[in-house]
């Protein structure tokens, strides 16, 4: 158990350090990284390779810090709101798919778009929070807008991206598609 844990935590740290570096390659314009959403990827792929728990902390970390060390995203409103929406990312993807029955491409996508939805959601109810403490009013059009039509690039290039990256992890042997194993499950009783 000790190996894994430290493996995980490794890994966290290279995904940590891949969300400080993606967004780079959108050259620090914000409306350019708001359509592609270079942050979500890693969190996307730590929840899916680490489990939820690193999925969780690396999620809500990252636009803070990151926010903090190079000035963006703005800390106020945007960088707030992103960690919840990518703790809620990390979470739901990692949660989803350490229960599904089987690992394959499916549970990757059914994980991977439960995890937008709900993190979506409450990027929209953290967003409505924040503003409305300033005295702003987050409109219904302005949540459609910021969470779903200005994201669909990003959207597609997480749906194509993750997916295809898990595979070849999986050819690679890095990790592995398989089915529960039953034996665990009846040699822990026994």
């Amino acid at each position: 158990m000790k190996r894994k844990e430290l493996i995980n935590f490794n890994l966290s740290a290279v995904f940590i350090a891949l969300g400080l570096i993606l967004p780079f390659l959108t050259g620090q314009i914000q409306q350019i990284g708001s359509m592609l959403l270079p942050m979500h990827i890693p969190v996307l792929l730590c929840g899916l390779i680490c489990g939820w728990k690193y999925g969780l902390f690396i999620g809500f970390i990252l636009p803070p810090l990151r926010s903090v060390i190079f000035g963006m995203p703005p800390m106020f409103p945007t960088a707030i709101a992103m960690a919840f929406e990518l703790a809620t990312y990390g979470i739901v993807v990692g949660f989803l798919y350490q229960r599904s029955n089987k690992k394959s491409v499916a549970s990757i996508y059914r994980s991977m778009i439960g995890a937008m939805i709900s993190g979506r959601i409450v990027w929209g109810l953290v967003m409505t929070v924040i503003l409305g403490i300033r005295g702003n009013i987050f409109t219904w059009k302005m949540f459609i807008a910021g969470a779903f039509l200005n994201a669909i690039p990003g959207i597609i290039l997480q749906l194509v991206l993750v997916p295809s990256i898990m595979v070849i992890l999986n050819r690679t042997k890095m990790i592995q598609f398989s089915k529960k194993v039953k034996s665990e499950v009846e040699g822990s009783e026994n």
